[in-house]
Order: C-alpha cells, then sequence, then structure tokens
C-alpha cells in the first residue's frame, strides 16, 4: 500500500516547513535569461538595473561584493585572475562613482599583457601594484580604496575625480583619508601628474594643499623616508596605457 507524502491539498511532505523560494542575488545574460529578456524585465519594474550587464531583484540594493561580481562577468574568464578592477571601475564598485562605459583594469608590470591586449570593452593599463593595492570583492581582484583614490587622483579628469574622490573620502569605513592621500601623491616618485592630482585634491580641502606641495619631511615620522613610504603603501609604478 503506497503512502502519499502529503495530505491532498499540500504540496509538501507532512513535517516540512514551507520555504519561501529563493532567488538569484544577481541576473547576468543567458542566467537562465538573454540579455533582450532582461532589459524587458527591467523595464516591466520586475527587475532593477545594476549595471549594463547586470540586474537585480527591486530594492534589493547592491553592496561592493555585488558590483564586483557583476563586473567580474564582463571580463573573459581566462584573465579574470590576471588583471585588476581600478580606477572609475573600483570607485563603482565601491558605490561612489557611477558606472563607467569600458572597464578599467590594471595588469601588473611583472605579468606578461601580450595575451590581454585583445581584452575586449576593458582598458588595460600596465602598472606596479605593492603588497596592500590589491583586495578580493566577489570573484574579481580590485584596487584597494586608497590606491583608487591615489590613481584617480592622477589619471581621471577633475571633473570626474573630484566627485569620486569626495565618495570614497566619505565612505563610512573611513579607509582613505585625505591627508594619508596627499602623503602617498608626495612619496611617489616621478610620477607626472603630481601637482594636477594635489589641484584636484586642494579643491576638497584648500588648507591642506594651499600654497603647493605638501611638507612630506615634517609630517611623516623621522623613520621613515618618502621612498619607504611609498614602498610602504605600494604606490609606486609606472603607467602605460595598452
Amino acid at each position: 500500500m503506497a503512502i502519499p507524502l502529503a495530505p491532498a491539498g499540500l504540496d509538501h511532505p507532512v513535517g516540512a516547513e514551507a520555504l519561501p523560494p529563493r532567488f538569484p542575488e544577481l541576473y547576468t545574460p543567458d542566467m537562465p535569461f538573454a540579455l533582450p529578456e532582461l532589459q524587458s524585465l527591467a523595464r516591466d519594474g520586475l527587475l532593477d538595473r545594476l549595471c549594463h550587464r547586470g540586474y537585480t531583484l527591486p530594492g534589493a540594493g547592491a553592496s561592493p561584493q555585488l558590483r564586483a561580481r557583476a563586473a567580474a562577468g564582463a571580463v573573459p574568464s581566462s584573465v579574470r585572475q590576471r588583471v585588476v578592477a581600478g580606477r572609475m571601475t573600483a570607485a563603482w564598485i565601491y558605490g561612489c562613482a557611477a558606472e563607467p562605459d569600458r572597464l578599467a583594469l590594471l595588469v601588473d608590470a611583472k605579468r606578461r599583457v601580450s595575451s590581454l591586449r585583445n581584452t575586449r570593452g576593458c582598458t588595460l593599463h600596465e602598472v606596479k601594484l605593492g603588497p596592500f593595492d590589491v583586495v578580493s570583492l566577489g570573484g574579481l581582484m580590485v584596487s584597494s580604496p586608497l590606491r583608487t583614490a591615489l590613481d584617480i587622483a592622477l589619471h581621471v579628469d577633475a571633473g570626474r575625480a573630484i566627485p569620486a574622490l569626495e565618495n570614497l573620502l566619505a565612505r563610512p569605513q573611513k579607509d582613505v583619508r585625505l591627508r594619508l592621500l596627499i602623503l602617498a601623491i608626495e612619496a611617489t616618485p616621478r610620477v607626472p601628474h603630481k601637482r594636477a592630482a594635489l589641484d584636484k585634491l586642494a579643491a576638497l580641502a584648500p588648507a591642506l594643499v594651499a600654497g603647493g606641495p605638501v611638507d612630506v619631511e615634517h609630517t611623516v615620522d623621522p623613520a621613515d623616508s618618502a621612498q619607504d613610504m611609498a614602498q610602504v603603501l605600494g604606490i609606486a609604478h609606472l603607467e602605460g596605457k595598452l
């Protein structure tokens, strides 16, 4: 005699708790909907657009980890472990800037980059990365908040850089401090655009930068030279756009 798993009218076994359906945090093309379907669902209000290839449930919000997962989906899996999301892409991941048109990917100068030159939808920058310059978020390597702020100050135009820097400095974690960022720029040897970077920071705090470069000699512990500080922060780098 067969024993029914559940009485009539119930769709789960006796004694089992009814669990709410589980939905993915992130919807990307072909998982399981194609991009046109995702766009249609967003137009109907059933999904919220997170980025150009990522969608979430309405009201779900977006964490840095979720944005990093979305960015990782746009990086070919064959190179994902060899690149670092940086500059305005990292600022977007941290919730401090709008989504950029193209992913900015940093490639450590010690790695061979010839195989990455055909990576589409991305801008590659060959740099020197220090041990504290990279964090792991959502399956993607991302430049640390301080390294992100430093690169934005040095290499991004003021119109986009200043709002992003202001937002990075205002993060609740307080992991980017203006005084340390100024010192990091001053301690970086042979980097162009140093004066322009300080001018951007002067727009945020004129009292700290007014009148010229920061007097590093009297603001750093005497035991630490500017070169030592650059090495500790991992900020000295040779930058080239591919």
